[in-house]
């Protein structure tokens, strides 16, 4: 089952947000794919670089989908495409900014799911969760205080109250140099993958998104979609300032 909600949120006109999610039966069973982007607040057109990825990963999906149903899927297929339309999308938003003298970027979390595999791309500090009987974060931040807190200068908590807790290392069509880092790993069973903005996580706990999205609770769509909208109000009423985006996936 799939749910996904964005929310503009309380402070800002546009929603920089943009995801997109298809679900196929095929031969090889059900075969998802999930791509969730932010588009850079404080810098030009951000909707426009994060609706220009999504749809650049829609289209791969689509037009490979007959041979992601029926073929077997090699990790280094995976990471060779994506890493090559990221690249190629990279270069078309810069093109784009440098035809309108503005800048504009966007992170990426995309996901590709057989009922055996996951396939993760990522890009900047959107992420990947997986939810069993505790909750894992798949992907790692592209940020300054996620760098400092890997090398030890920083701990978790003084990361949380760090000024420069939104500063990017990378996002696509913003950034000299782009590294796009993939993960792969096996499908769980009645477990619940969450794609998500940063927005969604600044202001609820790691414990709440725990408690309101675990598989225990997640059985039917309309609960999923209700608990992802209970927590975005969450968010809000706690006044986050940034727009707010979600995509559970659970499986059974």
């Amino acid at each position: 089952m799939v749910a996904a909600s964005t929310d503009v949120g309380i402070k800002k006109t546009v929603n920089e947000d943009s995801l997109a999610v298809k679900v196929y039966n095929t031969p090889r069973g059900k075969l998802l794919f999930a791509v969730l982007c932010d588009g850079m607040g404080g810098l030009a057109k951000g909707e426009v670089a994060s609706a220009t990825v999504v749809t650049a990963f829609v289209d791969w999906f689509t037009s490979n989908l007959q041979i992601l149903s029926t073929s077997a899927i090699e990790d280094s297929f995976i990471r060779r495409e994506w890493e090559r339309l990221v690249i190629t999308v990279d270069e078309k938003i810069k093109r784009y900014g440098i035809k309108h003298n503005i800048t504009l970027g966007t992170t990426l979390t995309s996901m590709l799911m057989t009922e055996e595999r996951y396939y993760i791309c990522n890009v900047g500090d959107t992420r990947a969760y997986e939810i069993t009987d505790k909750l894992k974060q798949i992907t790692e931040d592209h940020t300054v205080v996620a760098r400092e807190v890997k090398l030890g200068k920083l701990t978790p908590d003084q990361a949380n109250n760090d000024a420069r807790k939104n500063i990017l290392l990378q996002c696509v069509g913003a950034s000299e140099n782009i590294y796009p880092e993939m993960f792969f790993g096996e499908t769980k069973r009645n477990a619940v993958y969450i794609l998500c903005s940063d927005g969604f996580r600044h202001e609820i706990t790691p414990e709440e998104i725990f408690n309101g999205l675990e598989p225990d609770v997640m059985r039917e769509a309309d609960q999923m979609k209700r608990n992802i909208e209970y927590l975005i109000n969450v968010n809000k009423q706690r006044l986050e300032q940034d727009n707010i985006s979600v995509i559970a996936i659970r499986t059974f």
